[in-house]
């Protein structure tokens, strides 16, 4: 018999049962759905994440005073790094784009009749550029301002709405902590994490921070920009074996500062949010095994109740591999009619989960692909065993059966 022949009489067989039908495609279209919506709010959850993680920064490597011992590090050495291992950084190791060294505290802000507190980061010119910090407003102070210790400042998208509502503070001055510090630029706002707000926050230059707010001579931390991410390991090297030496650090003891890759967190991150997704697709995934139990479960009821029918055709000459094509057919064509409604209801959840509540969501064609391709492979794993069953009746018992 031909296999439009058999099509064909599978269709008919579930067009005759409508009800029964939509019932069993319900499992199949709910699990299709599931998958795909989860699996596209997962991903677009990741890639925002990853977005705002990068907003800080991309293949920095930071360097911190201390020493780390295996997944502790110890804070008890914190001075051990100054602003001439930042600047000998610059100039010897090669590769990298930027150094910018960092110190940073809370401080009480004033302006007129407004203050609030935030954390005061004292680094050095190249340090929006390092951390993707961009101007809405004026300027990043520069190198000659550094060097003069300049009571000057450039304010976070939050500090300004907090002291200044919407008016343009250039130009300005605001107290920290009791000092006049004049605004000469303002950054364009990044948003805030769950722990922390990069907006909150105001930065003026190192030297400033160390001698004139804070009073200390070392730094609390030296971010470095590298070219490109494939030298980075390498770059790490060259910066522990200068500052090694620079720290008169003896062989076999170790070191008292260590470097953290900002690449590393950003992967793990991108790890742990790909396999928060995967977990999402693999609940999801469990209505579609519902779903395919709920299609064997109706293919044996339709063996049991069709069981005189296959008798007949096996006496006037059906072939047991007819028989069996002809179930699984049918319970294919289930899961293919409930997969190809399962994605549009799929994309049509994750679009409406985007406009709504606004969550970033990405439906990839291999999403789709994988969702529908397991529907259809469902439909053929749980079919064949009704589909089996019904070949191997005995057409004398089935011709019986009432």
């Amino acid at each position: 018999m031909l296999i439009f022949d058999l099509f064909r009489m599978a269709l008919r067989s579930l067009v005759a049962n409508k009800m029964r039908t939509l019932l069993t495609t319900l499992g199949i279209i709910i699990g299709v759905a599931s998958v795909i919506s989860m699996i596209s709010i997962g991903e677009g959850s990741r890639k925002q994440t990853l977005d705002t993680i990068a907003k800080f920064g991309t293949n920095i490597i930071t360097v911190k005073p201390g020493y780390k011992k295996s997944r502790h590090v110890a804070t008890d050495k914190v001075e051990t790094l100054i602003l001439d291992d930042a600047a000998t950084i610059e100039k010897r190791v090669r590769g990298i784009s930027g150094v910018a060294a960092q110190v940073y505290r809370s401080a009480q802000l004033k302006f007129g009749n407004k203050n609030t507190n935030t954390t005061v980061r004292g680094t050095g010119a190249d340090y929006a550029r390092l951390a993707n910090f961009s101007l809405d407003r004026g300027r990043f102070f520069g190198e000659q301002e550094v060097q003069t210790s300049r009571r000057v400042c450039v304010l976070g998208a939050t500090v300004v709405k907090n002291l200044f509502g919407s008016v343009v503070p250039i130009g300005d001055s605001i107290k920290v902590d009791g000092n006049n510090y004049l605004v000469i630029g303002t950054t364009v706002a990044k948003g805030a994490l769950s722990w922390f707000d990069p907006d909150d926050q105001i930065f003026i230059p190192v030297t400033t921070a160390q001698k004139r707010l804070f009073g200390m001579d070392y730094v609390q931390s030296i971010d470095v920009q590298v070219d490109e991410i494939k030298q980075i390991d390498r770059v790490i090297e060259d910066i522990e074996h200068l500052i090694r030496g620079r720290h008169a650090v003896p062989d076999g003891k170790e070191n008292d500062f260590y470097v953290q890759n900002s690449s590393q967190w950003l992967s793990s991150w991108g790890d742990a949010a790909k396999t928060f997704t995967y977990l999402l697709g693999g609940i999801a995934g469990i209505s579609l095994m519902v779903g395919g139990i709920g299609i064997m479960n109706i293919m044996l009821v339709s063996v049991t109740e069709r069981t005189r029918e296959i008798g007949i055709r096996m006496a006037i000459g059906a072939k047991r591999r007819e028989i069996r094509k002809q179930f699984l057919i049918e319970s294919v064509l289930i899961s293919f009619i409930g997969g190809a409604i399962g994605v549009l209801m799929g994309i049509g959840i994750s679009t409406l989960v985007s406009r709504i509540g606004g969550w970033d969501t990405i439906v990839a064609p291999q999403t789709i692909l994988l969702a529908f391709g397991f529907s259809v492979g469902i439909g053929i794993f749980f079919g064949y065993y009704p589909a089996n069953k019904a070949a191997k009746l005995n057409p004398i018992e089935a011709l019986r059966y009432e």
